[in-house]
């Protein structure tokens, strides 16, 4: 057998791994796991559009509430092993492509790469919670500090205001892409039931445009911060929710947004039955 030859073998085998069963077990208990952080961010923020919120509705406001719970400890580790499991499967489309026939172009794996540095940035916030070397951290704190540590940069008030243009032109794409039901070619829809299938409908639409909507807010929230000059005005997680109360709709719209982050949630369980990894 020639070098080249065992290198082609080498190569089919190493892809056929990264889609095997074990890859595809990570990436469900990925999608698991990113499922019980939103339901939990999103009941969060309903209670405080009720006026019962006793914590912050972001992910150090979820990991805190599950560890006051009975077994809290095992399933943050869970939570944290699951979204390890999500990073080394991005990573997997990163050097062998995703699934679907334009899986292997360039933009594919630069957006997957994106993904995998999120989601190990999330692994390690969440194991380092477990084992209490993290208490979770402020999101709004993160926010302004990292946005007052980069304003101090050369040309650091530009990139506040890219950064910040990025992640909401990512939040109106996201929205888009729930709206004209993208998810469909993702999903292995002729395994699912007609009363399943509007399931996933309804949790992905009105999931997938709420998270677009955060992400916008977000991002707008940034390049204000850029344009004035103050970190301040950058939001985490929980500030930008909050923000949504503070619009002539009142808590409702934020009583909206905050439903459809629970409805992501929902949608996440149903990708991590249905997805085609």
């Amino acid at each position: 057998m020639t070098t080249s030859s065992t290198a082609a073998t080498g190569r089919m085998e190493a892809r056929r791994a990264a889609r095997g069963s074990v890859m595809q077990g990570a990436a469900r208990a990925g999608f698991t796991a990113r499922g019980v952080i939103y339901l939990l961010v999103g009941v969060l923020a309903l209670q405080i559009a009720f006026g019962d919120g006793k914590r912050q509705a972001d992910r150090g406001g979820a990991l805190a509430a599950l560890a006051d719970k009975p077994f809290g400890s095992v399933v943050l580790w869970a939570l944290g092993i699951g979204l390890v499991g999500m990073t080394l499967w991005r990573l997997s489309e990163v050097v062998f492509g995703a699934v679907g026939p334009d899986g292997g172009k360039a933009t594919k794996r630069l957006l997957s790469a994106t993904r995998c540095v999120f989601y190990a940035f999330v692994a390690f916030s969440v194991l380092s919670f477990a084992v209490g070397t993290g208490n979770g951290g402020s999101s709004d704190k993160q926010s302004k500090d990292v946005t007052a540590r980069v304003l101090e940069w050369p040309g650091g008030q530009w990139l506040v205001g890219i950064a910040g243009v990025g992640v909401a032109v990512a939040g109106v794409w996201i929205a888009v892409q729930a709206v004209r039901r993208s998810f469909h070619d993702k999903m292995k829809l002729g395994q699912m039931s007609r009363r399943v299938r509007k399931l996933v409908d309804v949790t992905g639409v009105g999931g997938g445009a709420a998270r677009g909507v955060l992400f916008t807010a977000a991002g707008a929230f940034a390049v204000r911060a850029a344009v004035d000059y103050e970190p301040k005005k950058a939001k985490g997680l929980d500030d930008t929710l909050r923000s949504f109360a503070d619009t002539p709709l009142g808590p409702w719209l934020l009583v909206l947004v905050a439903a459809g982050l629970v409805l992501f949630g929902v949608f996440s369980f149903a990708m991590a039955r249905w997805r085609r990894v």
